[in-house]
């Protein structure tokens, strides 16, 4: 009999131990719960970007155009993220912070490369770029209009030289050279 009021009682110490534990983890999980460490700052909101890339000749799509969109913060630059354009010629980007400015630039073979920054202050914004195929590379080598090549620019005037005007042009107060 001794020996089955000894089990009862070590039962009972046991279960009676084992249900202050339980107790002592409930009350310090709920403490921890009040306290999160440093407090919780939600994200900002942000904006869709939808950019359709189109040809400029055609107004076709233009397929795996790769669109570079550089968040810009006063003159810093924070980072970059590269999409490429699908079958339709579209890219979307929905992670930008309403308010920063944006450098939108887009890199696609046989084409101009397009870039141009924009404000980020509505929660949709559309964006159509029509791409250009590449003008005639310019020559050093080959005659050139200067009001044709350059708008705005006038002809310099000629100071000295040959008096066919080929040759080099040299500085005012500079000795004219003999022919």
């Amino acid at each position: 009999m001794v020996d089955m009021s000894r089990r009862t009682l070590s039962f009972f110490s046991l279960l009676l131990a084992g249900l202050s534990l339980g107790a002592g983890l409930l009350t310090a999980n709920a403490e921890k719960a009040q306290y999160r460490g440093r407090k919780y700052k939600a994200p900002p909101p942000t904006a869709r970007i939808d950019v359709l890339v189109l040809r400029a000749d055609d107004k076709k799509p233009v397929v795996n155009a790769a669109v570079v969109f550089r968040p810009i913060e006063g003159d810093r630059d924070k980072g970059n993220m590269e999409l490429k354009t699908d079958q339709d010629g579209k890219s979307m980007i929905d992670v930008l912070p309403i308010g920063d400015t944006v450098r939108v630039q887009v890199i696609a073979r046989g084409f101009e490369t397009y870039g141009q920054d924009f404000k980020v202050d509505k929660p949709q914004i559309k964006i159509v770029i029509h791409l250009l195929r590449p003008g005639q590379q310019y020559s050093i080598y080959e005659k050139h209009d200067q009001a044709k090549d350059a708008p705005g620019a006038k002809p310099k005037e000629k100071q000295g030289g040959s008096k066919d005007g080929a040759g080099s042009q040299t500085a005012p107060g500079e000795p004219q050279p003999k022919n």
